[in-house]
C-alpha cells in the first residue's frame, strides 16, 4: 500500500521484548526434565541451557552452524550434563520433544499489547514491524501463534537476509522496505539486549531503546556508551510510548 504522508516507525524485536521466551523456555525445560528424568537443581539446569542457547546460537549466527546444527548441539551439551550420550539423530528426536514443550508456554509478554495500542493512540499513523535474529518461517509462527502477525507491517528476519544484529545492514534493509511503501519521518527500535538491540539501531541511526526489565547495573564503559548513542531506558513497554512521544516532541522543538 502506498502512503503519502511521512510517519514514524517503530520496529521491535521479538524474544524477551514482545514474548516472553525465557519463561516459555524454563516451562519447557522443566516439563522436559521430568520426562527423561534428569536429576539436578533445576535453576542451575536452567542458566545451563541459557548458556548453551548463547554459544550454540551465536556459532549459527556466525555461520558455524546450521539452524538445526545449533538445536542438536544444544540439545547434545544439555543432555551429558546430565548424563546422557546422543547421537546426532538422538539429539535431534531430544529438541523436537524439548521444542513441543517450549511452544506450549509461548506468551506475550503482559505489557506488549497495551505497549502496541498506546503507539498507535500517541502516534496516530504508526507503522510497526519486526526486526529479529533467527529464521524467518519460526519467527512469523510465534507472532501467528501470539495473534499478534496483523499488526506488524514487515517482519525482517536475519535467516532471510544473510546479517544479523547489531550489524546495521538489517536496519537499513528494515527502513528501506518501509520507504518503499511511503516516507518515514522517523524510526525506533526496541529491544531486550543493550549491545545487540538498543546500541545497534543507534548506530544505524535509530532512536534505540532498550527495555531492561531486570534492572541491570552498567558498568562505566556501557553507561557511557548509553549516553553517548541517546539509548532511552525502559523498565517496561508500559513507558515506551511516552518516552518516544518526548523524545520526538522535544527533537521537533529544536529544528
Amino acid at each position: 500500500m502506498s502512503r503519502d504522508h511521512a510517519a514514524e516507525v517503530v520496529l521491535f524485536d521479538l524474544d524477551d521484548t514482545l514474548m516472553a521466551h525465557r519463561q516459555a523456555v524454563a516451562a519447557g525445560i522443566r516439563l522436559h526434565m521430568h520426562e527423561r528424568a534428569y536429576e539436578g537443581d533445576f535453576d542451575a539446569a536452567q542458566l545451563l541451557w541459557h548458556e548453551l542457547e548463547e554459544r550454540h546460537y551465536h556459532a549459527y549466527l556466525a555461520g558455524d552452524l546450521t539452524f538445526e546444527g545449533q538445536r542438536r548441539a544444544r540439545a547434545r551439551d544439555f543432555a551429558l550434563a546430565h548424563g546422557e550420550t546422543l547421537d546426532e539423530p538422538g539429539a535431534g528426536a531430544w529438541f523436537d520433544r524439548y521444542f513441543e514443550r517450549y511452544r506450549e508456554g509461548w506468551r506475550l509478554h503482559d505489557d506488549a499489547l497495551p505497549a502496541l495500542d498506546a503507539l498507535e493512540a500517541s502516534l496516530p499513523g504508526v507503522r510497526l514491524g519486526i526486526i529479529t535474529n533467527g529464521e524467518p518461517d519460526f519467527q512469523r509462527a510465534k507472532l501467528e501463534r501470539l495473534g499478534i502477525v496483523d499488526r506488524f507491517e514487515h517482519v525482517i528476519a536475519s535467516g532471510a537476509l544473510g546479517v544479523t544484529k547489531p550489524d546495521r545492514r538489517i536496519f537499513d534493509v528494515a527502513l528501506e522496505r518501509f520507504s518503499a511503501d511511503g516516507p518515514v519521518s522517523r524510526a525506533a527500535y526496541i529491544g531486550d539486549r543493550l549491545h545487540t538491540d538498543a546500541l545497534g539501531a543507534a548506530s544505524a541511526g535509530l532512536a534505540g531503546v532498550w527495555v531492561d526489565r531486570h534492572g541491570t547495573t552498567l558498568d562505566d564503559g556501557e553507561a557511557d556508551a548509553v549516553r553517548a548513542a541517546g539509548v532511552i531506558v525502559i523498565p517496561s513497554l508500559a513507558e515506551l510510548a511516552g518516552r518516544l512521544v518526548e523524545r520526538w516532541s522535544a527533537k521537533a522543538n529544536e529544528s
